[in-house]
């Protein structure tokens, strides 16, 4: 059963508070309206409940793996927050369309390019799709950079609240790719955007950047 956005909103602002200690940096360089594609690095189920709590920007959804399905209480979660199912095993042009339509009509639009979760905390190599997403949409770039995540539910079991930072960096617009070389400009382009996230997270998240 979905709830309303703005009740689940609510509810996850409120546990949050109780259960953690928050702290979110950069707010200044969050646009308040207009699309914007959020590129993040990833380290926990808790990520995409963490977006809920920029105060700027409250219609922030995300692009998260359709393999989550399979668990009803985060199923339940993403398709109340109106988050777009992909399946990161093969090029799925639906979700694709999808986050598209989103940015054209002015959402904010959160994606991890490293398309899983790390499992150590340090970054890993980003891949190409958030790139796609920025040039077809046309919309700008806000990097993201989240740490402490990780430990929200170790933290919780030893009754202790877990200390999280988010990061916001400046918002940027991808120039358009050389034609020419297409796919090495793929990844240059993808190496810049994992950079600006880095540059955002204590040096021992930054893993291969």
């Amino acid at each position: 059963m979905k709830v309303q956005r703005s009740k689940l909103q609510s509810l996850i602002q409120f546990l949050v508070r109780r259960l953690t200690k928050l702290e979110i940096l950069g707010l200044e360089n969050v646009p308040t309206s207009g699309g914007i594609l959020i590129t993040l690095n990833h380290l926990s189920y808790v990520d995409s409940a963490l977006l809920f709590m920029c105060p700027t920007r409250q219609d922030i959804t995300a692009l998260i793996t359709d393999k989550y399905k399979k668990h009803f209480a985060f199923r339940w979660f993403v398709e109340s927050a109106r988050g777009i199912w992909i399946d990161r095993e093969k090029a799925d042009f639906v979700a694709f369309r999808q986050a598209i339509e989103a940015l054209k009509g002015g959402a904010a639009l959160a994606i991890a390019p490293e398309g899983t979760r790390s499992k150590d905390g340090a970054m890993q190599p980003g891949k190409p799709g958030a790139v796609f997403l920025a040039l077809r949409a046309g919309v700008p770039i806000l990097p993201l950079g989240i740490w402490g995540t990780e430990n929200v539910f170790s933290s919780i079991a030893r009754f202790k609240r877990a200390n999280m930072f988010a990061r916001f960096g400046k918002p940027y617009l991808m120039p358009p790719l050389d034609r020419d070389n297409r796919d090495e400009a793929m990844r240059r382009a993808t190496d810049e955007m994992m950079c600006r996230i880095a540059a955002l997270v204590p040096e021992e998240y930054r893993g291969v950047y």
